[in-house]
């Protein structure tokens, strides 16, 4: 996602030999800190903390987890093709410097397919995926609009402990954007131009390079520990010329603590 980061929960879909099954659902409630550039290539950073209810669902097609909700509509050995839903946190311009005066950033959704390849066989040390999403990106701003495509290729190092007691990846990625989206983030129309900031006409192109990893440990039968840190790159950006776009690399990290209030008796489909 294009954003400031939401700590998702994890919610793993295969497990480790010998591992006691996960319930189908878990629900209850989550808070964390997070911190990340306002948008790719900003000069502020936004921090806050969030508050939220959260539900897990691992049906064999319908599914909410760290990947956001969404139907897996094919699983195999070596690929899995699903839709997917994920969300973000809004903007606002008056507290960004070089927006100053320009519309506020909304809250952004993404919807689409993905295909996800497995690169290495199921082992105890974890497996390495290939994601290729492709979403279109809405904004729910007095309306819902849509803002464009994105494109994120992944490749994502996964490891398990046993009984879902910790997890963690590893993971390289590019994002990248069709011209409408590149537009809404560094676009300025000759009504927003300023002395200070020229009218500039957006590409299509890559947005960023992330470089990232995060994990979650079980302190507790209901209370898991969340943390993530992501290197971002935004210097090989196809709109570095924009006066919008300023900084040539970033950092987002964010810690919270889940609790689970209810879960189901039945156990998860794979």
């Amino acid at each position: 996602m294009i954003k400031p980061a939401i700590l998702l929960l994890s919610a793993a879909a295969t497990l480790p030999a010998g591992a006691a099954p996960l319930p189908l659902w878990e629900a209850g409630v989550i808070g964390g800190v997070v911190g990340t550039p306002a948008y790719p290539g900003a000069a502020e950073r936004s921090s806050r903390f969030i508050p939220f209810p959260y539900l897990i669902y691992r049906g064999r097609i319908l599914r909410s987890d760290q990947d956001g909700i969404g139907a897996r509509l094919l699983k195999s050995d070596r690929v899995e093709f699903d839709l997917g839903f994920a969300a973000s946190l809004p903007a606002r311009s008056d507290d960004i410097a070089a927006r100053r005066g320009m519309p506020n950033l909304g809250p952004l959704g993404e919807f689409g397919p993905r295909v996800r390849f497995k690169l290495t066989r199921p082992a105890p040390e974890g497996q390495l995926w290939f994601d290729l999403p492709l979403r279109a990106v809405l904004e729910a701003r007095g309306g819902i609009r849509k803002r464009g495509w994105i494109a994120e290729p992944r490749l994502l190092w996964e490891i398990k402990g046993p009984d879902d007691r910790w997890n963690a990846d590893l993971h390289v990625a590019a994002a990248l954007g069709d011209r409408a989206i590149n537009r809404y983030f560094y676009e300025v129309a000759p009504i927003y131009a300023t002395p200070d900031r020229a009218a500039y006409a957006a590409d299509a192109g890559l947005i960023e390079w992330r470089l990232g990893a995060s994990g979650s440990w079980k302190i507790g039968r209901d209370l898991r520990l969340y943390a993530y840190t992501r290197y971002e790159n935004f210097a090989a950006a196809a709109n570095t010329g924009s006066p919008l776009h300023l900084r040539g690399h970033g950092f987002a990290g964010g810690i919270g603590l889940s609790w689970v209030l209810a879960r189901a008796s039945i156990a998860a489909h794979d």
